[in-house]
């Protein structure tokens, strides 16, 4: 008896500091409310890490028009991405950035903000924490820079698309016009607290409020341009390879990366256990859509033409990111998979479509971005209780109907004043040539 009340007692010595300890730990891990300023420098920290992210997606546009053009005209795309993402950065400060978030200054209630346009101004030098609290949950300087990521993407979009026959000057100057007051507008109506977000529209990272629109302003510079010469003659499409498809690919994969920072931060907020979770779904159902969206057009391709095709594929996973968009939060991985994987079909099936119709879009920007952006748009009903088919109708139309009216109208201006499209002569020789006086690259194959 002696000898097991010895052992009892030394179990009993060794096991109550461990279940002492096992409190206290249960006690410290009670959630504890993050302190404001620590929210705030999380917030401001996800919008300038997802801005770069988004800021790279400039490099992979242009590396993917790079790989889709023919070599003679290279310098030309490059010249125009670099270009158009510093006139967007500019325009939307002077402009846009204003335009598109009223803080509730209505001149049209709903529809327009302040009618003479006012820059963008940035929170003082070395605020503290209650200099910060006139900033909202995250510091304007970080809302600023990954808002404009956005806006200098719309622009992206177009230059592909237009790719290949269109002049300079004339494609800057409606760059600057699409980031200053076209796209910041629409924006306006869904991001800014207008009409389409007091309707219910929903579209969490821009499905149709930036690809659509991007989508629908090339296929209108598209259309009133007219295709590439050569393209379609004696009632066949001629195939015009790029230059690069090893460029290609590796613009579609910086695309991929930077789309994490798209969506990602679009969640716009890091400040809570449940954001930062819900930036982890976003991140793994982004690269499902993506994934599912490859696969399906390399299946596809290889079902329909007997052989893969690497550019449908490219676009397949770009299709996908952009289905993903409009809600990257609330699928399940499955259900992130089968929209992507619609996208990736739709791909394969309208670059063909889009042929029969003489549209010539040189890198396939149309089917990926305007048809895959109102595709992604209107499945959001499938996974987000809160979205209904008509409210998401109605903001495919409206942003839609706005983008191709305005586009159109600044397009035909253009035309009327300059021209905006190179002669018959350059078209051949190049826009390389013509436009910036350069040879083409010679590493790269004749085009």
């Amino acid at each position: 008896m002696k000898i097991h009340k010895i052992l009892l007692g030394s179990v009993a010595m060794a096991v109550l500091p461990v279940l002492a300890v096992a409190q206290d730990a249960a006690e410290v891990a009670v959630p504890v409310a993050v302190p404001t300023d620590v929210v705030f420098i999380l917030n401001s920290l996800l919008f300038l890490i997802g801005g770069f992210l988004v800021f790279f997606m400039a490099c992979g546009f242009a590396m993917l028009e790079a790989g889709l053009v023919r070599s003679k005209n290279v310098a030309m795309q490059c010249t125009k991405n670099v270009a158009l993402f510093s006139l967007a950065s500019i325009f939307y400060y002077l402009i846009g950035y204003n335009l598109m978030y009223p803080l509730g200054d209505w001149a049209i209630e709903g529809v327009l903000s302040g009618l003479f346009p006012s820059v963008g101004v940035l929170e003082a030098v070395g605020i503290d924490a209650s200099g910060a609290d006139d900033y909202g949950y995250a510091s304007t300087g970080s809302d600023f820079f990954f808002q404009l990521m956005f806006c200098a993407a719309t622009a992206s979009i177009v230059s592909g698309a237009v790719a290949e026959r269109i002049k300079l000057w004339p494609f800057l100057i409606f760059t600057v016009i699409l980031t200053s007051i076209i796209y910041p507008l629409q924006a306006s109506w869904s991001w800014g607290g207008g009409f389409l977000s007091e309707a219910g529209f929903s579209d969490f990272a821009g499905s149709s409020i930036v690809h659509s629109v991007g989508g629908w302003a090339a296929l209108t510079g598209a259309l009133i341009l007219g295709p590439r010469i050569g393209k379609y003659k004696d009632g066949r499409v001629h195939p015009m390879p790029g230059s690069n498809l090893t460029l290609a690919t590796l613009g579609t994969f910086i695309l991929w990366l930077g789309w994490f920072g798209f969506n990602g931060a679009s969640q716009l907020a890091m400040g809570t256990i449940g954001d930062v979770a819900d930036i982890s779904r976003i991140f793994a159902n982004t690269n499902a859509a993506a994934a599912g969206g490859a696969i399906t057009a390399l299946l596809l391709t290889q079902l329909l033409y007997s052989k893969p095709d690497l550019t449908m594929v490219l676009n397949g996973a770009l299709a996908g990111l952009v289905s993903i968009t409009a809600e990257p939060l609330a699928p399940t991985l499955g259900q992130a998979t089968l929209i992507g994987a619609v996208g990736g079909a739709l791909v394969v099936f309208v670059v063909p479509m889009l042929d029969k119709l003489k549209i010539d879009d040189v890198v396939g920007a149309i089917p990926v971005h305007l048809v895959c952006g109102i595709w992604g748009t209107l499945i959001v009903v499938w996974t987000n209780a809160d979205a209904t088919l008509g409210n998401q109708l109605y903001g495919i139309f409206a942003i839609g109907g706005f983008t191709i009216v305005a586009s159109a109208a600044v397009w035909a201006i253009l035309a009327g004043i300059f021209g905006i499209r190179v002669s018959e002569e350059d078209e051949v020789n190049g826009l390389d040539m013509a436009e910036l006086g350069m040879e083409a690259y010679p590493e790269f194959s004749k085009g």
